[in-house]
């Protein structure tokens, strides 16, 4: 008697996968800024290209890239006044008022009792320097080390005098005026003002 042939089976199918999700599309590029804008005085007006935008802080949305102005002001401070470049995306700027800055430079006439010498008169937050190839007068004082510090105008003449030291007078040869010593003088007193009010000293 033949034996029976083995039943044969149909080869198992191997499980259908789904096709995997198409992978999310990347997120468009901003194409205008969202710019924050903050300050140490707050409800400072700010101005962007002479437009009022609002007072600090303040978030200004769809602003254009580029070059803008910007101007915050607030009472008692002087203006600050910046030229910024705006890129797309967002972005975070804090601008200070409690701050002082000073970098002078005057070419003056150091007027001693006989003859005189020449060099710079330098203004920093540091403090007074002259520079000049006379070793003998140049000098380096802090402000708290003037004991006087005035201009007039007239006889076009500024004065240092160190407490407990010396006195130089600085003069500029050839001037039509004091303007420049004038100036000079102006922006060291604002400065020292600012300074001994607690603003911070920023260095050049």
């Amino acid at each position: 008697v033949p034996e029976p042939e083995p039943e044969r089976r149909a080869a198992p199918r191997a499980p259908r996968t789904a096709a995997p999700p198409p992978a999310p599309a990347a997120p468009a590029a901003p194409t205008t800024a969202t710019l924050t804008i903050d300050s140490d005085v707050t409800g400072a007006s700010v101005f962007i290209d002479r437009v009022f935008v609002g007072e600090t802080p303040v978030t200004i949305p769809n602003l254009a890239p580029g070059t803008r102005q910007l101007q915050l002001s607030a009472d008692g401070y002087e203006s600050i006044r910046r030229s910024i470049d705006v890129e797309a995306g967002p972005a975070r700027l804090t601008l200070r008022f409690r701050e002082v800055r000073l970098d002078q430079r005057l070419n003056v006439v150091h007027k001693h009792g006989m003859g005189s010498c020449e060099g710079t008169l330098v203004a920093t937050i540091d403090g007074l320097r002259y520079e000049t190839s006379n070793r003998n007068d140049g000098f380096t004082l802090a402000f708290d080390q003037l004991d006087t510090f005035t201009v007039d105008y007239m006889d076009k003449n500024l004065r240092v005098k160190q407490r407990g030291g010396r006195t130089w007078n600085f003069t500029q040869r050839d001037a039509a005026n004091a303007d420049a010593l004038f100036v000079f003088h102006r922006d060291v007193e604002a400065a020292r003002a600012k300074l001994a009010q607690g603003y911070a000293p920023v260095k050049p």
